[in-house]
C-alpha cells in the first residue's frame, strides 16, 4: 500500500462487541451506542478507547475517535475531532443545534470546546471524577461569566463505556482485561 508508514501499529484484538442500535429509534442510546462502536475501532488500532458522535436533526454530521498516538498530536481527541468535522460539515463553527455524544466524560480541553463551539448539548456516558469538566472534576459549563450554557445530559450507556475503558487500561498495566459479566 503506497503512503502508508511500515512502522503503523497493527490491529488489535477487542474483547468488546459493537452495539447493534436500531435504526427505528433515533435517540440518546441509538447515538451513544455508535458512539461506543467508534470506541471499539480505536481500541483496535491502541488508541484510547473514546468515541464521539455529533448529530443534528436525528442526523449524523461527524463521527470520531481518538487519534492521538496516531496522529501524534495531544489535541486529536475525539470530541475535538469530530466537533472540527461538524463545523466543516455545516459551514459554521456555531454548532448550537447540534448534540455531541461521547462515551467519557470530556477533559478540560474538550469542555473548553465544547463551549467555544456553542453546542446545544453534550451527552456522556462515563463520568470522570478526575479529568472530567462537565461535572467530574470541575462543572467548567456552570462558570458565571461564560457568554454560552452547554446543556448536558450523563450516564447514557455507561456501563459498556466505563467497560471498555477500564479493560483498555488493565491490559496496558498488565492486569487482567477481561469484560465483567
Amino acid at each position: 500500500m503506497t503512503g502508508e508508514s511500515s512502522s503503523a501499529k497493527p490491529a488489535l484484538t477487542c474483547p468488546f462487541e459493537k452495539l447493534r442500535p436500531s435504526q427505528l429509534v433515533r435517540d440518546d442510546a441509538f447515538f451513544m451506542s455508535l458512539a461506543f462502536n467508534l470506541a471499539v475501532d480505536a481500541w483496535r488500532i491502541d488508541e484510547v478507547p473514546i468515541g464521539a458522535i455529533i448529530e443534528r436533526g436525528g442526523e449524523i454530521i461527524a463521527a470520531a475517535h481518538n487519534e492521538v498516538e496516531r496522529a501524534n498530536d495531544p489535541t486529536a481527541h475525539a470530541e475535538i475531532l469530530a466537533i472540527t468535522q461538524a463545523a466543516k460539515k455545516i459551514g459554521d463553527w456555531r454548532l448550537n443545534d447540534c448534540t455531541l455524544y461521547v462515551t467519557k466524560e470530556p477533559c478540560p480541553m474538550c469542555s473548553g470546546a465544547t463551549i467555544m463551539s456553542r453546542l446545544g448539548r453534550v451527552v456522556f456516558a462515563w463520568g470522570d471524577p478526575k479529568m472530567g469538566c462537565l461535572g467530574g472534576a470541575t462543572p467548567l459549563h456552570s462558570l458565571p461569566k461564560l457568554n454560552h450554557r452547554v446543556n448536558v445530559t450523563s450516564g447514557v450507556l455507561e456501563e459498556p463505556c466505563r467497560e471498555i475503558l477500564q479493560a483498555y487500561f488493565n491490559l496496558k498495566r498488565g492486569k487482567d482485561s477481561t469484560p465483567s459479566a
